[in-house]
């Protein structure tokens, strides 16, 4: 490989970047993407709901449906639209995001060189996701101790659930907009490139929806003006910054708030919504935990911080796939003894398969002399690299997306075979009117297009990252990624793809 340029000041110089085509169905599939997955939240977000049911009933009356009736099942705000914004909602979050911001600059966290770029140069990181996350988790646990599950957050979480969407929907396109526009600053090829700036290889391709889409910067990272810390404790990689903390820990939190209304509604907390949140506080904090190990995604190193990640790490991760426990926070379903143990043995069959993959790779890349390790096969490529044909690798080339999918069944199975209507009644005893959720024959099912959304979304994505995995190892290995993959012919699912 070519020897870096500088100029005469040592400063790397600007290389000329990388191009690639487009995807997700260029700028067609780039706009779908932009204008209909909000679209889609919200849907999602009245269509299964606690005034009328989930699905809404007239939905399954596709004749006799019409707007009005649809309206009110939902539970449409008479304002329309307007209702949607809250400013005072809109600043809490902000409050969030500040306090995440403020941890991450003046909490104490381990300092880590990322990857080499194009340039030559290494970007400098600060991780404390993980110890931001245990104080913010610690002040909820104390709210709960002291007001139970009446505590402002989980309330508030509740109560303006489609306010703190837009206003999370608000965060990401303004982010999106910024850094778009701060990109048209980095320097040209051949200029010195100080800050070691670059393009995303596939987000400069001219055309302004799919690069505001994709991301036209790689890593774009701002400088605070705060004095008395360090450089890397005041520059945030706003990639990094944003999938790791407000929007992962806000999963978390939605979860939890979705405890507290069904202990509220129902005076108990079901074994399947307790199933959910463990699993996936497990999964969060366990990223959170792990958080250096972000710097070898493809998140990182080959993408650009545009609307597909601004959006994907703050409005769709922890409003997507907190649908399960939103759902069981209206419908406490209960699972019993053989119900938990079919959960429990479909996760931990998947957890053995992805975290068992995961070891093995790790520890052949760090000593392919070590013990556990050293039986297995392998051929070295011609750049050097080793490619493991035996043990779990030897089953199929992504086996760990094979274990991570089959983990995301374990989150949606307790939510059974879902569907319920909600049935309004006076109480005798009160005179008050009360509801209830119910599940009848004509319902059931249907509520799983809400609970099982994310099982299908995530195997469609993994299958995706698999595939531009391929291409980027294709491209890397030549001729022998080919001889590698006659080896090891499958691609995530043993002898099926």
């Amino acid at each position: 490989m070519a020897p870096k340029k500088e100029a005469k000041s040592g400063v790397p110089i600007q290389p000329v970047p990388e191009k690639r085509g487009y995807e997700f169905g260029g700028p067609l599939g780039a706009a779908g993407i932009v204008f209909g997955l909000p679209v889609l939240i919200y849907g999602f977000t009245f269509l299964c709901n606690d005034v009328s049911g989930c699905p809404a009933p007239s939905l399954l009356h596709p004749s006799t449906l019409t707007i009005e009736k649809l309206k009110a099942e939902v539970g449409w705000p008479e304002e329309g639209l307007k209702a949607f914004y809250d400013t005072n909602a809109t600043l809490w979050v902000l409050a969030y995001y500040g306090l995440s911001l403020f941890l991450q600059i003046f909490l104490p966290g381990q300092e880590v060189d990322g990857v080499t770029l194009a340039c030559g140069g290494k970007h400098r990181y600060k991780f404390n996701a993980f110890p931001s996350a245990v104080i913010i988790l610690s002040g909820c646990a104390v709210g709960t101790y002291l007001y139970g599950a009446d505590f402002a957050v989980w309330t508030f979480l509740w109560d303006n659930y489609v306010q703190v969407i837009t206003a999370n929907l608000i965060v990401s396109t303004v982010l999106s907009i910024y850094v778009y526009a701060r990109s048209f600053s980095v320097p040209a090829p051949g200029q010195p490139n100080p800050e070691f700036r670059e393009l995303a290889p596939g987000g400069h391709t001219g055309n302004v929806l799919y690069d505001f889409f994709i991301g036209r910067e790689l890593n774009p990272r701002v400088k605070l003006p705060i004095p008395f810390v360090s450089d890397t404790s005041r520059t945030i990689d706003l990639g990094v910054f944003f999938e790791m903390r407000p929007g992962l820990l806000g999963w978390l939190i939605l979860n939890l708030s979705n405890v507290a209304h069904q202990y509220r509604t129902y005076g108990y907390v079901s074994d399947s919504i307790i199933l959910v949140t463990i699993f996936q506080g497990f999964y969060v904090l366990d990223a959170l935990y792990m958080e250096p190990a972000i710097l070898t995604t493809m998140d990182v190193i080959m993408d650009g911080f545009g609307y597909m990640l601004a959006f994907g790490d703050v409005v769709w991760v922890p409003f997507i796939y907190s649908l399960q426990t939103r759902y069981l926070s209206v419908f406490p379903y209960e699972l019993g003894i053989y119900g938990i143990a079919i959960v429990l043995g479909c996760t931990g069959v998947g957890y053995f398969i992805f975290r068992g993959a995961n070891s093995q790779k790790n520890r052949f890349r760090q000593n392919p002399n070590d013990p556990r390790v050293k039986h297995l096969t392998y051929m070295e490529t011609a750049t050097g690299s080793k490619l493991i044909t035996s043990g779990w690798w030897g089953c199929a080339r992504h086996i760990n997306y094979f274990g991570d999918w089959i983990m995301s069944w374990g989150q949606c199975l307790p939510t059974g075979i879902a569907g319920y209507v909600i049935i309004q009644s006076i109480d005798p005893s009160t005179g008050e009117l009360q509801k209830q959720a119910v599940q009848t024959p004509e319902v059931r099912g249907w509520g799983m297009i809400f609970t099982y959304f994310y099982l299908v979304y995530f195997g469609t994505l993994l299958i995706h990252r698999e595939m531009r995995d391929e291409e980027k190892c294709k491209k890397k290995y030549g001729a022998d990624w080919d001889k590698y993959t006659s080896l090891v012919r499958s691609r995530i699912i043993p002898g099926i793809y």
